[in-house]
């Protein structure tokens, strides 16, 4: 007798479903209810309560192809290309790779709608009530390769090796929600919404995170947002920020400064919009008074002289107040060159700006660890959409691994397992995103493999259809 696992078992006992006999033998009902079910991807029950919060940016059937996808991703640890997430899930075999192809080309799905509600989830889970926002922004190259891959250009690329700093392949411009876990010592950089910038178009790199920074702002109106950046983001596109943004960025070394307007004298004509002429920052910086402080950044607190100013900087922000720092070094770093910030916040302690400023490290930290453990940027699309969709999506992945870690995975063991499987990290103190990704990928596989397929018979059904073919076989007259 041939197993029932063999080829043709089905055909060959010609299954009914009604539950009628077959040789003799009563068939359960639930064996011959006709071809089975496409088996899906299987998702662990804390990844899917994280999961659920998005589904208000899907259709239902969208959705679910979402859930795999995501699970996919995560779960994958060769190429996470779009075929490489449906082989990871587990339904390579059952589902199309079209469909998943379909989802990041032609389904109907807002990537900043889906970015707007994941800060939504951040703000309401990752950050205490009331308090305010964080943000970074900052944009990276992903390299492609292809004539058809579209916004594929060699552009400048600030993770390259060697003695250029280029590179081709696609530049996205990222805004992250900057986040304090509480059993990490430094922040992390959440990414919640990315737009592609190609090079030659109408709208720079500054102007796609302004209106990126009004979008989120809008969205938060009732919280105050700090902005943080590095030096690349200024110019005219910043000038008519929310009232409830700061921005803050490092002022470049030719930026010339003036003196606040002076008061109107009452005469005929237009007032003045401009004080005198300031110049660089190096020029007036020896004439400031330089107060010590303790600073708190890059996870240590340093000793530093701090002065500052009220000026303003009329050919960025035209005549909107900002406030210079200048930071200077003490001890074995005094003769590096002072840090210059600029920031519209006029308010928040000189020490707590400069914190601040600090956390944007963070999103280069993502950027790196992104491209390691979730392989950004690997998708092989080539069309429009879906170019402008599958590196969202993967930075969605990291965002969602972090609260599902910090909501359902951490445990204060964590590090010291992790220890005690590598003794060498002496240092190591707290869990990283590598760790992070490793035990979502570990539940993933172990709901999978705990899970029961309703598609596959249960030990009951195989033994009846045993006695079903003993006994069709017996009463065959021969």
């Amino acid at each position: 007798m041939r197993s029932l696992a063999g080829r043709g078992w089905r055909s060959r006992l010609r299954w009914r479903g009604d539950g009628r006999s077959i040789g003799g033998a009563v068939i359960p009902p639930l064996l011959g209810r006709g071809p089975p079910i496409l088996p899906s991807a299987t998702v662990p029950a804390s990844l899917q309560i994280v999961l659920d919060k998005l589904r208000g940016c899907f259709t239902t059937p969208t959705f679910r192809i979402f859930t795999v996808l995501v699970t996919g991703l995560i779960a994958q640890t060769g190429r996470r290309t779009v075929t490489g997430m449906l082989t990871a899930a587990g339904v390579a075999r059952s589902w199309p790779h079209d469909r998943a192809h379909a989802f990041f080309s032609r389904a109907a799905w807002d990537p900043e709608l889906a970015g707007i509600v994941l800060s939504h989830v951040i703000v309401r889970l990752l950050l205490p009530e009331a308090a305010p926002l964080v943000a970074a922004v900052d944009d990276t190259l992903f390299k492609r390769s292809g004539k058809k891959v579209f916004g594929a250009l060699w552009q400048h690329d600030g993770t390259a090796k060697g003695p250029k700093p280029v590179g081709r392949g696609t530049c996205f411009v990222v805004l992250g929600l900057l986040v304090c876990l509480p059993f990490m010592s430094r922040p992390v950089c959440l990414p919640v919404m990315a737009r592609l910038w190609r090079p030659g178009t109408d709208k720079t790199k500054v102007e796609l995170a302004a209106s990126m920074i009004r979008a989120l702002s809008a969205c938060h109106r009732r919280r105050r947002l700090h902005v943080v950046a590095d030096a690349a983001y200024h110019g005219k596109a910043l000038r008519h920020l929310p009232v409830n943004v700061t921005f803050t960025t490092r002022l470049p070394k030719s930026a010339v400064l003036y003196g606040l307007a002076p008061p109107r004298t009452g005469r005929r004509g237009w007032p003045r919009l401009k004080g005198e002429r300031l110049g660089t920052a190096a020029d007036w910086a020896a004439q400031l008074p330089w107060r010590p402080a303790e600073v708190d950044r890059y996870r240590r607190c340093d000793d530093v002289l701090i002065a500052e100013r009220c000026c303003l900087w009329y050919g960025s922000l035209h005549t909107q107040t900002v406030r210079v720092l200048l930071v200077r070094e003490v001890g074995k770093n005094a003769s590096r060159p002072p840090l210059v910030l600029v920031t519209t916040d006029l308010v928040a302690p000189a020490t707590a700006l400069i914190t601040r400023y600090a956390w944007r490290w963070s999103i280069e930290c993502t950027f790196a660890e992104e491209r390691e453990h979730l392989g950004a940027g690997q998708a092989q699309s080539r069309t429009r959409r879906a170019v402008e969709r599958t590196v969202p999506f993967a930075l969605w992945c990291y965002t969602i691994t972090v609260i599902w870690y910090t909501l359902h995975g951490h445990h204060p063991s964590d590090v010291a397992e992790h220890r005690r499987r590598s003794p060498w990290y002496v240092t190591k103190a707290e869990p990283s995103f590598a760790d992070m990704a490793a035990k979502l990928r570990r539940v993933i596989i172990a709901d999978r493999l705990s899970a029961t397929d309703p598609a596959q018979p249960t030990p009951a059904e195989i033994r009846a259809v045993q006695h079903a073919w003993a006994t069709a076989s017996a009463n065959t007259p021969r």
